[in-house]
């Protein structure tokens, strides 16, 4: 793989789309604020994961047929927003509950968790549409295979977006962190936090798709 402009111009253009506020991160603080820092942080693997794959159908080809198909689209904005809603309407629902806050990696609960994020990862319209437009652009004419470099691009960025996911994450779990010693006002935090999935979903269920 040739690190020429072309490289240069798709990492600066990911940083941007990563580190300024989106849905991925506003995802990730929700699930902070209503969940705690280890629940974001396996919320950023998760969503890494369900983005991982959009990277591999955007490279073998099944991501431009989702971006150029209105229905196609359409339906996956629809689910991904139907998801969040429902994630924020859980928390709000659940923002009483004061069981055991830890989560192990392994328990249902954890895993609960990742895969409601790889769905959400998944469904995200925008980055299926950033991939789209990018990732061919940025392949180098004449370097190695286009799939193998848009696959080592895609993981690139991939790194990049858990990296700057999980410090949001952690910054929103500290802030919550704070208001633990009270429960009505962990409750409160928990109700933003899903109130803030329920205005992600209803934003990305009428987001244009330019």
């Amino acid at each position: 793989m040739v690190f020429g402009p072309e490289f240069a111009a798709f990492l600066l253009t990911s940083i941007v789309v990563i580190v300024v506020p989106g849905p991925g991160v506003l995802f990730v603080i929700g699930r902070a604020l209503a969940l705690g820092t280890r629940a974001a942080l396996l919320s950023v693997l998760g969503g890494a994961a369900g983005v991982g794959l959009q990277i591999v159908s955007v490279a073998f080809g099944v991501g431009v047929a989702i971006a150029q198909s209105e229905l196609l689209f359409t339906a996956l904005k629809i689910a991904g927003a139907l998801v969040l809603v429902w994630l924020g309407v859980q928390s709000i629902r659940h923002r009483n509950d004061f069981g055991e806050e830890e989560l192990d990696p392994v328990t249902p609960r954890a895993r609960t968790i990742v895969r409601e994020s790889v769905v959400v990862g998944i469904t995200n319209p925008k980055t299926i549409v950033f991939f789209v437009a990018a990732l061919p652009q940025a392949v180098v004419p004449g370097g190695a295979d286009p799939i193998v470099q848009m696959l080592l691009l895609g993981a690139i960025f991939l790194v990049i977006g858990i990296v700057s996911d999980g410090l949001y994450g952690v910054a929103a779990g500290t802030a919550r962190e704070w208001f633990a010693s009270n429960r009505g006002r962990i409750a409160a935090v928990r109700a933003a936090g899903g109130g803030a999935l329920i205005a992600l979903g209803l934003v990305m269920a009428f987001a244009a798709r330019s």
